[in-house]
């Protein structure tokens, strides 16, 4: 693999860190910044060709992420997924996000699930001086998780996830202390709602809805003496809506919106600046209080509490249940970290095989780091199918 430099390291932190939203806040950039970003990037290819939207499509393997509520209406009865997603693609080759679930609807009421995402930082050499012995560490991090979902009634169903989280981008010092890796746990609370099917005058219909308040948990840090992070805890709401044309053609569209419920950066002492001093007491909020705590905390009040929601929009083709294209935008204010994307995505289904491909293109100024990248996924059906339309 390609090796990188420490140089590279830095543009993948400032790189991850956009993912969230950005730079170093200040009074007229407040950007809220979190821990371990990786667990937020879109794992499947299927949600990523429709603007990173999941939590209210119709359920398939890669539900985990999204709304693990979903595979209580999965159709077959185990499904098996595996995705790979380039990051940094134009700069280095060996950064990566990989991402293997697993599903098995126990019975019509209730599913399991289970993944593992690990994104890999590269290789990168380590010299004491410039033609001194190399030291090559692997930094990465990665993320282990299971759910159990259970429907209330016909078209209603709630899933909770428990997440364990390990990330090691530590960088080792020349006697290789002070590099322990930082671990947290985390817990998702999802619901999901998928009406019958109804006639209009000229096509059927389907309505769908969903949410998901994910990664609940504990703050993580590297060291006993070092900062506190918090971790990407996130709300998700969505509701779509099914064309059913004809027994050929079908069309979903959805709409998302997205709140981290993670405190904003503040100038608690009234300065004029947010500096350590501010950090200090920033980090003494603790994730529980600084979840409800995210929704008025504002500094400029409510309308900079708008400016903290991303929205997007996707829609999905289906022809004759082969064939799928997929497009959505995502839109995030540009006080806030500036994430605006158009994707494009196609899915193709050969009987108990699906594969899932997308592509993303920047629309603002902030370059993605999935910017030109291909993300593909496998997808493996087995078991009897449940007659859920």
């Amino acid at each position: 693999m390609k090796k990188i430099s420490i140089l590279i390291l830095l543009a993948l932190v400032a790189f991850e860190t956009s993912a969230q939203g950005g730079a170093d806040p200040t009074l007229g950039n407040r950007v809220i910044t979190t821990g371990v970003p990786f667990v937020l990037i879109s794992g499947d290819p299927r949600s990523a060709g429709m603007g990173d939207i999941g939590v209210t499509t119709s359920a398939d393997a890669f539900s985990q992420q999204w709304n693990p509520a979903k595979y209580a209406f999965a159709i077959s009865k185990q499904g098996v997924g595996v995705t790979y997603t380039p990051y940094l693609s134009q700069i280095v080759n060996d950064i990566f996000l990989g991402n293997l679930v697993y599903y098995n609807r126990i019975n019509e009421r209730s599913a399991v699930g289970a993944s593992l995402r690990y994104f890999s930082v590269g290789e990168i050499e380590l010299r004491e001086t410039a033609d001194g012995p190399v030291n090559t560490v692997k930094p990465n991090e990665m993320l282990l998780d299971v759910s159990y979902s259970l429907r209330l009634s016909d078209r209603f169903s709630m899933g909770v996830a428990g997440r364990y989280i390990r990330s090691d981008l530590r960088i080792p010092t020349v006697n290789g202390d002070d590099a322990n890796a930082a671990n947290t746990f985390a817990v998702d609370i999802a619901g999901y709602y998928q009406s019958e099917e109804i006639a209009y005058n000229d096509f059927d219909g389907r309505w769908r809805a969903g949410f998901n308040f994910s990664n609940i948990g504990p703050k993580l840090k590297y060291d006993e003496s070092g900062q506190e992070n918090n971790i990407p805890t996130n709300m998700a709401l969505g509701a779509g809506f099914d064309f059913i044309l004809d027994e050929y053609n079908k069309i979903g569209v959805s709409a998302e919106v997205n709140k981290l419920l993670v405190p904003t950066p503040q100038d608690f002492d009234g300065d004029g600046d947010i500096d350590r001093e501010d950090d200090e007491e920033y980090e003494d909020i603790s994730f529980f209080s600084g979840i409800f705590q995210s929704f008025g905390d504002a500094p400029d009040g409510f309308s900079e509490e708008l400016k903290e929601f991303t929205w997007a929009l996707g829609a999905e083709y289906w022809y004759q249940d082969v064939f799928a294209f997929r497009t959505g935008y995502f839109n995030e204010s540009d006080e806030k970290g500036s994430r605006k994307f158009l994707s494009l995505g196609a899915g193709f289904k050969y009987t108990a095989i699906n594969i899932d491909v997308s592509y993303l293109f920047s629309t603002s100024a902030v370059r993605s780091p999935l910017e030109g990248t291909l993300r593909f996924g496998l997808t493996f059906n087995f078991g009897d199918e449940y007659d859920e339309y």
